[in-house]
């Protein structure tokens, strides 16, 4: 494939599932909005601790398989025959079937303990019960789309990721209009059945053969898949153990309120900028797996990827920065403005975060399950403790703080270990453009200190429309747009 066609192919599945992605966001903008509306900043918070409480046990029941298996499905998907992985599609159905179920068991049984430490009190132990059955939705779900990623089925993928979110939505409004805190429960139960069936339904279209797997081959195949599965929870664990401990930090410093503005800003940041991260590694991380023995290919192509989630990151960092008293507003009240300034410091680390998420999937693509784990618990390590000094001494402003400081140090240990562990590096072109970016996101965030508001926001709509110029400059550079942008119509008009 050629550099240009290989640029294409990454904006291409990009702007698919990020089109599909961009619905996602104003689904969840719409529910966060009702949630903040009918039930604030406390009743966030709840949903933010029981989530991420049932996140750290997903974590730990689901075994890393999900990651795990993409890779395996992506290393034996030869020649688009589906006959080579219907075994391996069985049994990675099974693991997912039985993980959910221990994870449901495991809920159930520690129901009143989680409640007493994630909330200092045994009242939301019927709570944790109900979402018990959560677990083994979430790990059904995953078996199917798995199935999609890991063929590189982007636009079933999408569709079951959309729709699967949108009727949950639908189903969820009612729910928050007439029983206001109480719906918290069943809202959450109902959006993770909704994605379940949509899974089903979107996954059933590829038409794999069911194989019968016998144990002998069921447990060879499964320790390949969890041996790296097993670091990947670690890894998996120790990121929602750290944000699950900072969060209930907060509860103790502060109050359930601070958990609300915390989860409000990361959400943010997380999920509505960074889900263009989520967008891009749907195709990224199943083509880096299927080339890991080919380092040169393996440069071309996270380099490749590393340049164009700069420049998909910039303009929006740039947007984000200029109108983030206003986004704000509108996903969720004025209540939230206390998150403005954690933003606007946080926002600037996801440049540093597109060039290292880039890089950290080179460990997972070559199987390098001891680099991995020993990076996971540095990382996390360094994360809780910066964010811990940073809100005890500077609030929420800290926290935006501590992640910029963090991914920056995240860049910076990746580059030096992906060098010397595979002579993974950059060349200096790409640094050239890399500054420019920073370069540019640094000025307009310093723009927001101007006092004269026509000036300020004069100078910073300025600097959106260089972003923005700069950006489309770079891209036509490596791959025809106009092609790019036309011929999809093409394609429907033939």
């Amino acid at each position: 494939m050629s550099k240009s066609k290989s640029y294409q192919q990454i904006l291409k599945t990009t702007s698919l599932f990020g089109g599909v992605q961009f619905f996602t966001i104003i689904i969840s903008v719409i529910r966060t909005k009702f949630i903040a509306v009918f039930i604030g900043p406390t009743g966030m918070g709840i949903i933010t601790l029981l989530n991420s409480t049932i996140n750290v046990l997903s974590g730990i029941s689901g075994l890393g398989i999900e990651t795990s298996a993409i890779k395996n499905i992506s290393e034996k998907y030869q020649d688009e025959n589906l006959k080579s992985i219907s075994k391996l599609v069985a049994v990675v159905k099974k693991m997912m079937l039985i993980t959910g179920i221990f994870g449901t068991l495991l809920t159930i049984l520690f129901s009143k303990w989680l409640s007493i430490f994630t909330f200092g009190n045994t009242n939301q132990m019927y709570s944790f019960i109900f979402l018990s059955i959560t677990l083994l939705f979430k790990q059904i779900t995953s078996g199917q789309l798995i199935i999609l990623q890991g063929l590189r089925r982007i636009r079933l993928l999408a569709k079951a990721n959309l729709y699967g979110n949108l009727f949950g939505l639908l189903f969820s409004i009612p729910l928050y209009f007439f029983l206001k805190i109480d719906a918290i429960v069943p809202t959450i139960i109902i959006t993770s059945l909704s994605a379940l069936l949509f899974s089903f339904y979107f996954s059933n279209k590829i038409k794999i053969e069911k194989e019968e797997i016998d144990i002998a081959y069921f447990a060879t195949e499964g320790r390949i898949i969890i041996k790296l599965g097993i670091m990947l929870t670690l890894s998996g664990l120790l990121t929602l153990l750290s944000t699950y401990l900072i969060q209930v930090f907060i509860s103790y410093v502060s109050n359930v309120e601070q958990v609300g503005f915390y989860n409000a800003g990361f959400t943010l940041l997380n999920s509505y900028v960074g889900i263009i991260f989520t967008a891009m590694s749907t195709d990224y991380f199943p083509r880096l797996a299927a080339i890991n023995n080919d380092s040169e290919k393996i440069k071309v192509s996270v380099t490749q990827q590393s340049f164009i989630s700069i420049l998909i990151i910039t303009p929006i960092i740039v947007l984000f920065l200029t109108f983030i008293p206003l986004i704000v507003k509108v996903v969720y009240t004025s209540k939230f403005t206390a998150i403005v300034p954690m933003v606007c410091f946080g926002i600037l680390g996801m440049l540093f975060r597109a060039v290292s998420w880039s890089m950290g999937y080179i460990l997972i693509a070559k199987g390098d399950s001891k680099m991995f784990i020993k990076t996971a618990v540095l990382f996390n390590i360094l994360s809780l403790i910066m964010n811990a000094f940073a809100y005890h001494f500077y609030g929420l402003e800290g926290l935006g703080i501590s992640f910029l400081i963090y991914y920056s140090f995240h860049f910076l240990i990746l580059k030096i270990i992906t060098k010397k562990r595979y002579g993974f590096y950059y060349e200096k072109e790409f640094y050239g453009i890399y500054l420019i970016c920073f370069v540019v996101c640094i000025i307009t965030f310093f723009l927001r200190y101007i006092e004269f508001e026509v000036l300020k926001y004069s100078l910073m709509g300025s600097m959106c429309l260089i972003a923005i110029a700069f950006v489309l400059f770079q891209m036509n550079k490596v791959m025809d747009l106009k092609n790019v942008v036309i011929l999809p119509f093409r394609n429907k008009n033939k």
